[in-house]
């Protein structure tokens, strides 16, 4: 059951195509924010078809009655939504398998969200998701989402709810088999500004071929969101889920591919952060990341396409090494700094390298902003963040907090940061590492030459090796390509873009 994707087909169009198909039949369980997607069916006429149920479990008491309690007692959460569609769904089978197992595709609808409150000191977000059979008899397949609402009106956030359930609807039955459509489908009748996805998931047997890594990126890429994350085993995540009431410490880099000096980056880096007074050791999240400029060749054209199998190279390869990656399209540190400052305000980390930190110091990267640097200075240090700088060599000379140059009107700017603690050089380094440059790591591996291996972590080698990555050649002569440092400029770290 797959269409061709049309962005004009209005919320009441969708409602009643999947109203007038005969096979899908199932059940609407909504908690909060209204009962605004099964509203939207039943306006759009011929709901008898399609609806078995509908409820809202709205008192806590009910709620945990019928779907029973959460460890994490948050009713907001995927876990709650989880309950809610296995419980469903349940029902449907049990009480109208026999009867019409046959001739219908059954579903769960259900969401839990948190919409604007009387005095609007709260963030509108919710989960929400399908559990659906696209055969008779056939076995069920889930699509789970996040959404954050961002109208500043609790009717207008409702009334976003309603049409993204139908979206998510109408996606499930008919855009299944193109999983880009079925994301770009979901934000029809709707705009960027009223709500943000920021996870989805797809999971069952007609989903095999689906990489969810993959729509993490194309979240992002469509601008969807803002950042996706997910683990080392690529389940996809929420930010928010993660990240809530942790200690934050953040590595930014291309890793194209990983090698040794990112490693000792991080691995010095984290173990200083992990050493301030104020940071509690058993609740830190380490996070890299990987930006949408960072995923596209450097000197490529920036409306250039993401290599889809490059990206998930470097995901494979950091999620061997046990990493959690997140996916941003935060160019400059302060709004990634300001985006993660609204999930937790506890102390935040963030590892670079030289000459990040000369970057960060550039005025020309900030001249859309009427305050220019110091506007983005007050939203990157004004939160509780520390930027912890790994050291470069340019002919022969290593380049630090200390040896770093500035304007002169920018030089007691530079002298508050560190006098307040803002920015600290990593010690213990491994100073082999200053010698070797990401790039001439990855010409060596395009070339084949032996011993590049040694510039690698031994699981990033292996693969690299198996699945013949990064342009990955064997059986040449050596290419003696890293005797000399970096000349002056190269950069021995993550680049910025």
């Amino acid at each position: 059951m797959n269409a061709i994707h049309n962005k004009d087909i209005g919320t009441k169009q969708k409602a009643l195509a999947i109203n007038l198909n005969p096979e899908i039949y199932g059940s609407f369980a909504e908690i909060g924010a209204g009962q605004d997607v099964a509203a939207n069916f039943f306006k759009a006429g011929a709901s008898s078809g399609t609806i078995a149920k509908t409820m809202s479990a709205y008192d806590m008491l009910f709620s945990d009655a019928i779907y029973g309690v959460q460890q994490s007692r948050r009713y907001v959460s995927e876990p709650r939504l989880m309950a809610m569609l296995s419980h469903e769904y349940g029902l449907i089978i049990e009480r109208l398998g026999a009867q019409r197992g046959d001739t219908s595709t059954f579903f769960a609808f259900a969401d839990t969200v948190s919409a604007l409150n009387y005095n609007k000191t709260n963030e509108g977000h919710g989960w929400m998701g399908v559990r659906f059979q696209l055969e008779p008899n056939g076995q069920y397949n889930d699509v789970i989402i996040h959404v954050k609402l961002l109208d500043n009106d609790n009717n207008l956030q409702q009334q976003a709810v309603g049409i993204l359930g139908v979206n998510l609807m109408y996606a499930c039955f008919y855009y299944n088999e193109i999983p880009p459509v079925f994301l770009l489908s979901l934000m029809d009748n709707l705009s960027r500004d009223r709500i943000q996805i920021d996870m989805i998931r797809f999971e069952g047997p007609n989903f095999t071929k689906v990489d969810n890594r993959l729509m993490s990126l194309h979240l992002v890429k469509y601008g969807f969101s803002d950042a996706a994350l997910f683990g080392p085993d690529g389940k996809n995540l929420q930010p928010s889920e993660v990240l809530y009431k942790k200690h934050i410490v953040m590595v930014r880099g291309r890793f194209r591919p990983v090698i040794n000096v990112h490693m000792d980056m991080l691995n010095t880096g984290v173990k200083q952060f992990l050493q301030e007074s104020d940071v509690d050791k058993e609740n830190v999240v380490v996070v890299t990341e990987l930006t949408l400029q960072a995923l596209k060749e450097r000197n490529a054209d920036i409306n250039a396409d993401i290599d889809e199998k490059d990206f998930l190279d470097r995901v494979d390869i950091l999620g061997s090494l046990g990493q959690t990656v997140m996916i941003s399209n935060f160019h400059e540190y302060y709004k990634l700094v300001a985006y993660l400052s609204k999930i937790t305000k506890l102390k935040m980390g963030v590892v670079l390298g030289f000459p990040n930190l000369e970057y960060i110091f550039s005025e020309e990267h900030y001249k859309d902003l009427p305050g220019g640097i110091l506007e983005s200075f007050a939203t990157l240090f004004s939160r509780k963040v520390k930027l912890f700088i790994y050291p470069t060599l340019r002919d022969g000379v290593i380049w630090n907090c200390l040896r770093f140059y500035l304007p002169p009107h920018l030089i007691d700017l530079y002298r508050y940061l560190i006098a307040n603690n803002k920015i600290e050089d990593i010690r213990h380094y491994n100073e082999n590492n200053l010698n070797v440059e990401t790039d001439n790591v990855l010409e060596l591996i395009k070339l084949g030459a032996n011993g590049w291996e040694e510039f690698v972590p031994a699981e990033v080698a292996t693969i690299i090796k198996e699945r013949r990555l990064f342009g990955y050649a064997s059986g040449l002569e050596p290419v003696k390509a890293l005797e000399a440092p970096p000349k002056d400029g190269d950069r021995t770290e993550i680049d910025i873009a």
